[in-house]
């Protein structure tokens, strides 16, 4: 695996990182678009939507499989990366950067790891 964890981002064990801030930022990790591959659709809630910390709030589908989105926060939606949306490849090439999912105004935080405990996780 060539996946790297940016150190200042916290992870999820489904494979999620975020950035926290205001708003605070969600994507998928790099261990998890290279597990998918070629990502072909990408579905997120809406602006506005409630999302739940542990919970799922979108779907990923690549030419393998479909994969859930589980939220690392409790919140609401304010804004989706539509170029994700329209590009779903932009989430494997750039799964830190220009491949982010989602920005939500965190009222609470699920369980989260570091970029060593999830290095440990994956087993990198």
């Amino acid at each position: 695996m060539t996946s790297s964890f940016p150190d200042h981002l916290r992870y999820t064990v489904e494979h999620e990182w975020l950035a926290a801030g205001s708003p605070a930022t969600v994507g998928i990790t790099a261990t998890a678009a290279e597990a998918l591959g070629e990502l072909v659709y990408v579905e997120l809630p809406a602006v506005g939507d409630a999302v739940t910390a542990g919970q799922v709030c979108g779907e990923v589908e690549s030419t393998k499989s479909v994969s859930e989105l589980y939220s690392p926060v409790t919140g609401t939606v304010v804004e989706v990366n539509t170029a994700a949306v329209d590009d779903p490849a932009v989430v494997g090439s750039d799964p830190y950067g220009a491949g982010w999912l989602l920005r939500v105004e965190v009222s609470g935080t699920g369980p989260l790891l570091s970029a060593a405990e999830y290095r440990a996780h994956v087993g990198s």
